[in-house]
Formats: C-alpha cells, sequence, structure tokens
C-alpha cells in the first residue's frame, strides 16, 4: 500500500482545499491528512483563522477524501508522522514549493498545483467585509503598524495623516498622505493613533465623533478623568476603544500569567522588572517633556503587575529624576497586602531590561527585553530542574494586537478581554501623579 500524507489548516474548506486533496489521494492508495492545532496556528503567527481544529477536521472528515486524519501540533512533527505512519509520499501544494525539501530524505515530496482564484483569505474578506482603517500620527511605528495589518485579513490601511510637520516622509511614502486628519476620518471606520500621551485624549475624541473604532499607542490617558470621559463616549457611540500592548497578546507572556495562575511558582510575593532604552542620537533637552518615564512605559511596566496582583495596592511611592522638565527615570514601589513591586521605566538611561516573579515554590525569569517574550524560565532552588518555555513570537507582534482589536469591531464587543478599563484607570492614576508632581525628587 502506497501512503500519502498533507497538511494544511484548512479553514473555511472551498473547492480549491478539495480539489488539492483529490490530487494528493490519487498518488496512491491511503491517504494521511493533517489538520493544524489552534495553538499551532496561533504560534507560527496564522492569526486568521475562523474555525476552530474540530470544525476544520469534521469538514475535512465530511468529504470523505481522508483515510485518516491527525492533528499537527508542534514544528518538526512532520518528520514524526512520516516515519511512524511509514509514508511513501509527502504532498503539498506548490506555493510552497522548495520549502519542505529537506523531508525527501524521508519520502517523496510532490508539490501540487493549486486551484487558482480562490482562497480562505480571500472568502474571509468577502463574508466579513473590509474595514477601512487610517493611521493618525507618523515615524517608523507607524510604519511597522502598517506592515503588520498585511497578515489580518480584512483590514485595508487607506492612509496617513502626519500630526506634526517634521515628521519624516520617509515613513509614509508607501501610505496615501491625508492632507489633515478631518479628511482621514471621513474615510476611516477605524484609526490607529501613534502621537505622545498628551495628544491621546483629544484625538480619540475627534475619531470616536467622527464614528471611528481607535486603537490608540500605549499608554493611553494623562488621567482617570481622561479615560472615564473616553470610555463613556465609546459605549454611547457603540464604539471599540483599545489600547495597544502588543506584549499583552504575545504567546509567551499570555501562557506565563497563565502559569502563574495555575500555581507554578506558588502565591506571588514579589515582582521586578524595569523598562528602559537609550534612543540614537537622544538628547532629553531638545525632548517633548512627555516622551520620558512612565509617560513611555506606564502600562508596561505596570501591566504585569496589576495582572498578577490586581490594582488594589495599598500605597505607592514614585522615586524620579529629571533632567530639566524631561521625566528621565522613574522607580516605584507597590506595597500589597501580601506581596511588593518595584517597577522601573527610564528613556535616555539604560538598566537590565529583565522581568522576576517571585514565588513561595520558585520563580519566573524573563530575560531583556521581556516585553518582547520568545521564552521564560521557571527555577526553584535547585537550578538543575530550571524549566525553559519557548514561544515564537511573529513580526513585531503587532499583529496580534491588531486581530483582536479587529474581532472586537466585529463582534461588536466593547471590553478589552485581557485589559479592563480598572486596569487602564489605575495605570492612568500613576501616570496622573508624576504629571502632577506627586514624586519624591532625586
Amino acid at each position: 500500500m502506497k501512503k500519502v500524507i498533507t497538511y494544511g489548516t484548512y479553514d473555511l474548506l472551498h473547492h480549491g482545499h478539495v480539489a488539492l486533496l483529490e490530487r494528493a489521494k490519487a498518488l496512491g492508495d491511503y491517504l494521511i491528512v493533517g489538520v493544524t492545532s489552534d495553538q499551532f496556528d496561533r504560534d507560527r503567527g496564522k492569526l486568521n483563522v475562523h474555525q476552530s481544529v474540530v470544525e476544520r477536521i469534521r469538514a475535512v472528515e465530511a468529504l470523505g477524501i481522508a483515510d485518516e486524519i491527525i492533528v499537527e501540533e508542534y514544528q518538526g512533527q512532520k518528520i514524526d508522522d512520516i516515519v511512524s505512519h511509514d509514508v511513501d509520499i509527502f504532498a503539498i501544494g506548490s506555493d510552497w514549493k522548495g520549502k519542505f525539501d529537506y523531508l525527501s530524505e524521508y519520502c517523496d515530496v510532490v508539490y501540487l498545483e493549486r486551484t487558482k482564484g480562490i482562497s480562505s483569505t480571500e472568502i474571509r474578506e468577502k463574508k466579513a467585509g473590509i474595514i477601512r482603517l487610517g493611521i493618525i500620527g507618523g515615524g517608523s511605528r507607524a510604519a511597522r503598524f502598517a506592515e503588520e495589518c498585511t497578515y489580518v485579513s480584512g483590514v485595508d490601511v487607506i492612509g496617513i495623516s502626519p500630526t506634526r510637520p517634521d515628521e519624516s516622509p520617509e515613513f509614509t511614502t508607501s501610505l496615501t498622505p491625508y492632507p489633515n486628519i478631518e479628511e482621514l476620518l471621513k474615510d476611516s471606520d477605524a484609526v490607529y493613533i501613534i502621537d505622545t500621551i498628551e495628544t491621546h485624549a483629544p484625538l480619540i475624541t475627534q475619531a470616536l465623533n467622527a464614528d471611528c473604532h481607535v486603537i490608540c499607542e500605549t499608554p493611553l490617558f494623562l488621567s482617570p478623568d481622561d479615560a472615564r470621559t473616553a470610555f463613556k463616549l465609546a459605549e454611547e457611540k457603540n464604539l471599540v476603544l483599545f489600547e495597544a500592548v502588543k506584549t499583552l497578546w504575545a504567546p509567551a507572556f499570555r501562557r506565563l500569567l497563565l502559569m502563574v495562575e495555575s500555581g507554578a511558582i506558588g502565591d506571588v510575593k514579589a515582582i521586578d522588572l524595569a523598562c528602559t532604552q537609550i534612543p540614537e542620537n537622544f538628547d532629553n533637552t531638545q525632548k517633548n517633556i512627555y516622551e520620558g518615564s512612565l509617560y513611555d512605559w506606564g502600562t508596561l511596566v505596570l501591566l504585569p503587575i496589576f495582572q498578577l496582583l490586581g490594582t488594589s495596592y495599598s500605597t505607592c511611592d514614585l522615586y524620579e529624576m529629571k533632567t530639566g522638565d524631561f521625566s528621565t527615570f522613574v522607580r516605584g514601589h507597590l506595597a500589597y497586602e501580601h506581596a511588593i513591586a518595584t517597577f522601573s521605566a527610564g528613556r535616555g538611561i539604560k538598566s537590565e531590561g529583565h522581568l522576576v516573579i517571585t514565588g513561595t515554590h520558585g520563580y519566573i525569569y524573563v530575560p531583556a527585553p521581556w516585553w518582547k517574550p520568545e521564552y521564560f524560565e521557571i527555577r526553584t532552588e535547585d537550578l538543575r530542574e530550571t524549566k525553559r518555555y519557548s514561544f515564537s513570537f511573529e513580526g513585531e507582534g503587532m499583529r496580534y494586537e491588531i486581530l483582536e482589536f479587529i474581532a472586537m469591531i466585529r463582534t461588536h464587543n466593547l471590553n478589552n478581554r485581557l485589559l479592563s478599563h480598572d486596569d487602564i484607570y489605575a495605570i492612568s492614576h500613576i501616570i496622573s501623579r508624576l504629571d502632577s508632581g506627586d514624586t519624591i525628587r532625586i
């Protein structure tokens, strides 16, 4: 018996999938079809899948073409499957030509022509409609955001309106420039705002009043009052207001939180972390005063603390170093009933950017830069028992938050499932203390 194996996601099964499976079956006597698991798709950056693995398996099974269906769950599984199932032929679509030649050591490799003019991506976009997204702001991050949007189905970046006349045009050459924000808002269903924190509240209000959903760079607001006013307006307008915190959606960070919550290191007693940066050609005497310390890093340095310990701390002490009016460095100490947390945030200053979560049974270590996590370690008294957990973090990571933002728009869900309004109020409260000068100056 000649065995053939092929793999795919098979999301929104269409006649292109069917034709490919039929061609694979014709190569031999027995066809094994590998269907990717939900977690495997997420880990490798495939974020547009609409159906669960169970739904996709049932759809393939209903065709009656496959003799056996298996689930692909990890990188490198293809070799294991080929050997364990005694496979003669590996078949895959021609768009992967050359990528799987290494499997020829184990079996014959055949690349099959795909049916032209049909794809799951096209079906998803027709089914859900295209969301026209404009960018308000500029710089390299705006360009990266536009690039990351190409990995999420149903989003069309229509153009950009810079907020500052001195913003470099090199980042906007691939995007249609708009003369002003008002014109961009007229053509947009949603907008991405990238600017310094003091402009967020008025820009968000302007966008919401123009009936546009908003995804805005972190941190969102200078004060809890600004946050409450904006979220109230978004609710009245039935619009999504979303804080862009890409770390929150990183697979490694999500798994870290789940492992801590499951008791992997016992009770959390302390958290220590830092976010600092010295940008190239940095001169803090020439910078906007709202580009320093917590104005840059406020949400990120408080995110693990509030996610794991909550927002009901008893005391908060903030120590600040300034260069003129510029907040170069802030170190904060939060005291809880049964735990403590220390965070550092700086611009124009550098420290070790790791994250350490201390527990009664061990601790979790995330190396610098912890906010772009690809792996973390669980360590105990005996370091020989250290366990390391690795996860892929595709591209800049923005695609994960963009996907969630688009999903919230499509499902009419106004509440971020991972970052609550109360979290944002608590973060903006600490930032407001910095803004009002309620710190201990060093």
